[in-house]
């Protein structure tokens, strides 16, 4: 990889970037409590990212198909430090009201909506065919590693005041789009000829997916697998009513499915899959789903622990196969624009699985919720291996489309 400066700026860019996401996320759920006191704002404080976010997702994905993408990521991050920037005026001038702060978390979805399709379908150009899987595991374990760290340097941060952790953030942002403006891969324009900003285009990602049974049997298996199974939302419950380890022991479990993550990403980033793709692809989903009926069932903390890392290393497992399924059977050309609709599969599945779980617990408590949503994956692994017969039997991974 050494041999890649442009994917070594991007992937450090990157990391940097999402630290600083990760470490102001607790400054600003912090800080708005603080101010308000209403357990509602921290949840209109995710809320207030995702309506933007879903609104200009498809054009963002026209533009990554029709403008340059390492730009797009560059301004994406300056964009993110002019946030962290306004954050820190704001604190130093003493925020009194909650609604500031919303403002500036519906301009960091925004810009969320452009970085993410221009960043995804950006990493092919950068490396040739051979390197990419690679690649891929490498930056997705960096990412891992920003997740892990990210919230604990931030709590110790927020020690010394909300307006060290936004003066960090700052820094860290401008030294991620430093990075990004050196990204000279893939500088030429992705499309010469500038598609029109028009419906049919916008959403001619939606239609290449549904065209190649590969692609949405992946994002889709990925889709309700999160959805169904996913337990984090409820790990406050967990850690307090049914393990009893406190605030501490809830931190140790938040970072567990990112230690796994992280640990298989650097797993496959020194021996990549290379064959049996839909059985690693299943095989990860259904692990998934395992962890989290283990992890439902566990009264043990150690054993709690040692199923969302389970977890989180088979989640990884599953996302490296799809990121490249899609990436390498999508041409080129279109590639922001189907990146686009793989982040509104991703996003949906955080947000609603969030939402399911969080019902699923009001109705029948934490551990059948947790417990029914594992079987849940269980089962859609095995009916997604019987309406995606071809992603099920796949062997290797498709050529690089150009």
């Amino acid at each position: 990889m050494l041999r890649h400066p442009n994917l070594l700026c991007f992937i450090g860019g990157r990391f940097l970037a999402s630290l600083g996401a990760q470490i102001q996320v607790v400054a600003v759920g912090w800080q708005m409590y603080d101010i308000t006191g209403d357990p509602l704002d921290l949840g209109l404080i995710g809320l207030s990212q995702f309506i933007p976010f879903v609104t200009l997702i498809f054009p963002a994905g026209h533009a990554a198909d029709n403008h340059n993408r390492a730009r797009i990521v560059t301004t994406c991050y300056f964009t993110s430090s002019i946030c962290a920037l306004a954050l820190l005026i704001m604190t130093l001038h003493g925020l009194l009201s909650a609604w500031p702060i919303f403002m500036v978390m519906m301009v960091l979805g925004a810009s969320r909506a452009f970085s993410m399709p221009a960043s995804q379908s950006l990493l092919p150009n950068l490396v040739p065919t051979d390197a990419f899987r690679r690649a891929v595991a490498l930056n997705s374990s960096s990412q891992q590693i920003a997740t892990i760290i990210g919230p604990a340097v931030g709590g110790v941060l927020y020690l010394a005041g909300p307006s060290v952790v936004y003066a960090t953030v700052m820094t860290l942002a401008l030294t991620a789009a430093a990075l990004m403006f050196q990204v000279r891969g893939g500088s030429e324009l992705v499309n010469p000829t500038r598609e029109p900003l028009s419906l049919q285009n916008l959403l001619s990602g939606l239609k290449f997916v549904r065209s190649r049974p590969v692609v949405l049997g992946a994002i889709s298996l990925d889709l309700f697998a999160v959805m169904l199974g996913g337990a984090t939302a409820l790990m406050p419950m967990f850690a307090s009513d049914i393990l009893h380890v406190g605030p501490t022991g809830l931190g140790l479990l938040r970072t567990a499915p990112g230690i796994g993550a992280a640990a298989c990403g650097l797993l496959l980033a020194l021996s990549p899959i290379s064959r049996h793709v839909g059985s690693w692809m299943f095989g990860g989903v259904a692990m998934f789903g395992i962890a989290t009926i283990v992890f439902g069932l566990s009264t043990n903390f150690y054993l709690s622990m040692t199923a969302l890392v389970v977890l989180g290393a088979s989640d990884m497992v599953s996302v490296y196969v799809r990121h490249l399924l899609v990436q390498l059977d999508t041409p080129d050309y279109i590639r922001g624009r189907v990146s686009a609709v793989s982040s509104v599969f991703i996003g949906a599945s955080n947000e609603l699985g969030d939402f399911e779980s969080g019902v699923m617990a009001k109705w029948w408590g934490a551990v059948r919720a947790v417990i029914i949503g594992g079987v849940a994956t269980l089962v859609v692994t095995g009916l997604w291996s019987r309406f995606f017969p071809v992603l099920w039997k796949m062997q290797e991974f498709p050529e690089q489309k150009k």
